[in-house]
């Protein structure tokens, strides 16, 4: 197992600062995808199984996750980890749940957009929040829009992204017209 750059295949230096995709191969790792060598192709590319997940490799070697590589937000050129943008979230004592996604923006590309359910009881305004998350995170990490609404979930609690991924992209779609 090792955290390599996915498009020169490099590991990356362990340096606790460059993102990099973790990757593994051995004889613990499946052969490929049932019926689906198109799948199969992308995801063992190189000769490792690419995972999805971003990490750092820290100077002991040890391996930070830092986000998946599909919730990966690119506003103006800059990646902004969403689980990163949660994590402020998180810590405003009226937040009982979240998640960010991107949103289409004309001008940067993507930008941060925050679904957030309340602590029954907890009152807070948009305003407030970003603030917060002002305090907390550089400025082109805070989300743009923060959405109060309830959040998909699975049947064992899992947020449901891709759900509000299309949310986000249907929005943004009724407002451009």
């Amino acid at each position: 197992m090792t955290v390599r750059d996915p498009a020169t295949m490099a590991e990356v230096p362990a340096d606790g600062a460059t993102m990099g995709e973790i990757m593994f191969r051995g004889n613990i790792c499946m052969k490929g995808y049932l019926k689906n060598e198109k799948a199969t192709v992308e995801s063992f590319a190189g000769g490792w199984f690419h995972t999805g997940d971003l990490a750092v490799l820290e100077p002991d070697r040890y391996v930070k996750i830092k986000d998946r590589s599909k919730d990966i937000i690119i506003s103006g050129g800059e990646n902004i980890s969403s689980i990163e943008v949660e994590d402020a979230l998180y810590r405003h004592p009226a937040v009982m749940a979240c998640a960010v996604v991107a949103r289409p923006d004309p001008k940067w590309g993507e930008a941060p957009l925050a679904f957030v359910e309340l602590r029954p009881g907890a009152e807070v305004d948009a305003g407030t929040l970003v603030a917060h998350c002002k305090s907390l995170l550089a400025g082109y990490k805070v989300p743009r829009e923060i959405r109060f609404e309830p959040i998909p979930k699975t049947s064992t609690g899992k947020i449901q992204k891709f759900q509000l991924r299309e949310r986000a992209r249907s929005a943004a779609a009724i407002d451009k017209e």
